[in-house]
């Protein structure tokens, strides 16, 4: 199985906020914003697994600033480290001004897909190779993430969590 790169999951969603997707203040539900980022991830996960995908978690979420009714949204999302058969997917969103045109970071996620066969059993995935400067922090702070969240599910013990006590001593 080949390496890939994060660019070549990149899955870039850009759409409209409507009326019926507002809370009473106008502004974007954050029920819809993750539904379209689990869309997004979705897709992403599987353009570089090019196998079925499931939601295995949603492991951050900021919602840093409103989206107001009327804004173009773009929701960019990619792998930014696979393990054995788990990806993690970064996903940013941006919003667009009415005005001048110019994007601005809203918020951001960090989903976890895994790649499962027609049966639902895990299947290995390619590893990736990150090419950007961006892509290589995000990839070398994924096996923090994913050290701590085993650690915090009992998964693993303090002194397996190597990434992390790297982070301390």
């Amino acid at each position: 199985m080949s390496p890939k790169h994060p660019s070549e999951s990149l899955t870039i969603l850009t759409d409209l906020v409507l009326p019926s997707e507002t809370n009473p203040l106008n502004n974007l539900f954050g029920g819809e914003l993750l539904a379209r980022m689990d869309r997004a991830a979705s897709i992403a996960a599987r353009r570089h697994s090019r196998r079925i995908v499931v939601t295995a978690s949603v492991n951050h979420v900021a919602f840093n600033r409103a989206i107001p009714l009327g804004s173009v949204v773009t929701v960019e999302a990619k792998v930014s480290r696979s393990f054995k058969s788990s990806m993690e997917i970064f996903i940013d969103i941006w919003v667009e001004d009415r005005e001048s045109g110019n994007k601005t970071k809203a918020n951001e996620a960090i989903y976890t897909f895994v790649a499962v066969d027609d049966t639902g059993r895990p299947v290995e995935v390619p590893q990736i190779i990150p090419e950007t400067e961006l892509e290589k922090q995000r990839f070398d702070a994924a096996l923090r993430r994913k050290q701590l969240s085993l650690l915090l599910a009992g998964k693993i013990k303090p002194e397996d969590a190597t990434e992390l006590k790297a982070l301390f001593i």
